[in-house]
């Protein structure tokens, strides 16, 4: 709820010593408010009420926010040294042998909960290094463990 004291000559209030001590505590208070607080909106509402949220930058990513490595979306995945693709190919062999009748990138996908972006170095890897072998085409491959 705003609160707005209007201080004039003809009023009584206005020329006390309290009400003037009111005011200013009141405006102090006004002046270190945020517009959201003020209006009564929370996160669960849609914005201030002049269509616009009282978080965020117009669709542009928060610059001070810290890059996740599961957050799916546009651009570049983060470089991955070789010894994280070589962690993630040894448990791609070992999801992959639990299984004898192979498995299909996308379950693999599915059960580590990767990006399907992050799947096919890591499978050409595997299957270079002769740790995989496939069977199969395109969506059909299916690949086994050595």
């Amino acid at each position: 709820m705003l609160v707005v004291l209007i201080l004039c000559p003809a009023c009584a209030l206005g020329s006390t010593p309290l009400a003037a001590t009111f005011a200013e505590h009141t405006m102090a208070s006004l002046q270190g408010a945020f517009l959201y607080h003020l209006f009564g909106s929370t996160d669960d509402d849609q914005g201030l009420g002049n269509g616009r949220h009282p978080r965020g930058g117009g669709g542009q990513r928060d610059p001070f926010a810290t890059p996740t490595r599961s957050s799916p979306g546009p651009g570049r995945l983060p470089r991955r040294s070789a010894e994280e693709i070589e962690r993630t190919l040894h448990t791609f062999v070992l999801l992959v042998k639990a299984h004898k009748d192979g498995m299909r990138a996308e379950e693999i996908r599915s059960k580590l909960g990767m990006q399907a972006r992050e799947m096919p170095r890591i499978l050409k890897e595997g299957l270079a290094k002769k740790k995989l072998t496939s069977k199969g085409q395109r969506r059909a491959t299916t690949y086994f463990a050595r």
